[in-house]
């Protein structure tokens, strides 16, 4: 593994980077409360094969916290980030890694640079509001009605309490014994600054008007119909099982494997994963000179 900090946009972005330099690209933007370090297990395993990279989102991990007035701290402000890092980093075509926040901010820039995505790699990243699970209600009750006392709930949920909740999720206690308490304890130690803080609500009252990009995520899919591994954790409160069926509806060819495990698989299950990866991601660069780094 290799760790790299770069200025962008006169922000220090830290990433992690592994695998040969020439090799087809995997692109790999993390979900919340994470940073790249959610990855740091599963790009070694590629790195024989594949170009890994995965960046801190401005606000998140080791990068910078530029001031609101020089970055827009929503979906679209981090869309146009990972894009303008992409292209500083000279990748002209990459598979995408979809999980959680980073399914939005990915499919935001596949809808912007379509030919430039070669294969999505979905895991428990939601786009179909009618399968949104249970533990979505109390920001559905939020949205409908914002009131003082909904925005504190949302103020208690970032916390290292908080956190290790969205961790652990639903997951059986023998699987939730394999996730380490690494992740909340650093995820709370990176966001716990009260900048930090406002980002992390902000973004999740913004899952509203995030709804609003579903049907174009979907168009995006049934017009262009990258190949598509989809592996999925269903033991996850937010986006069960129906979530992961969804995507079926707009590509019926992509491939579906239900895992055991929840919202955070790439603990409990990544060897499962990295060797789905392997076998999908070799058949993808098979079948043409789709995945390469540069023109």
């Amino acid at each position: 593994m290799r760790h790299h900090v770069l200025e962008l946009d006169g922000t220090e972005i830290f990433y992690r980077e592994s695998g040969p330099p020439e090799a087809p690209v995997l692109l790999l933007p993390h979900g919340y409360p994470c940073s790249s370090y959610q990855f740091r297990n599963l790009m070694p395993d590629l790195a024989d094969h594949w170009r890994t990279v995965a960046p801190d989102f401005p606000g998140f991990g080791y990068s910078g916290t530029p001031d609101p007035e020089r970055f827009a701290y929503t979906f679209d402000g981090y869309a146009a980030f990972l894009r303008r890092f992409a292209e500083r980093l000279g990748l002209e075509r990459y598979a995408l890694y979809l999980h959680d926040y980073g399914s939005q901010i990915g499919l935001r820039l596949a809808i912007a640079e379509p030919r430039r995505v070669a294969a999505l790699i979905i895991q428990n990243g939601d786009v179909y509001e009618e399968e949104l699970g249970p533990k979505y209600q109390g920001l559905r009750d939020y949205w409908e009605r914002p009131t003082p006392e909904g925005r504190a709930e949302l103020e208690r949920a970032v916390s290292e309490a908080g956190f290790r909740e969205e961790f652990l999720g639903e997951v059986r206690e023998d699987l939730a014994a394999l996730i380490p308490p690494d992740l909340w304890t650093l995820a709370w130690a990176q966001l716990g600054t009260p900048e930090r803080r406002a980002i992390m609500v902000g973004l999740m009252e913004g899952l509203r008007e995030n709804l609003e990009w579903f049907p174009r995520y979907q168009a995006y899919l049934r017009e262009h119909r990258p190949p598509t591994l989809i592996v999925w954790g269903p033991q996850d409160g937010y986006m069960p099982e129906g979530a992961a069926r969804a995507y079926l509806k707009d590509l019926p060819d992509a491939e579906l494997h239900l895992l055991d495990g929840g919202h955070w698989a790439l603990e409990t299950n990544r060897r499962e994963i990295a060797a789905l990866i392997r076998d999908f991601l070799a058949r993808v660069h098979r079948s043409g000179p789709v995945l390469e780094r540069r023109s």
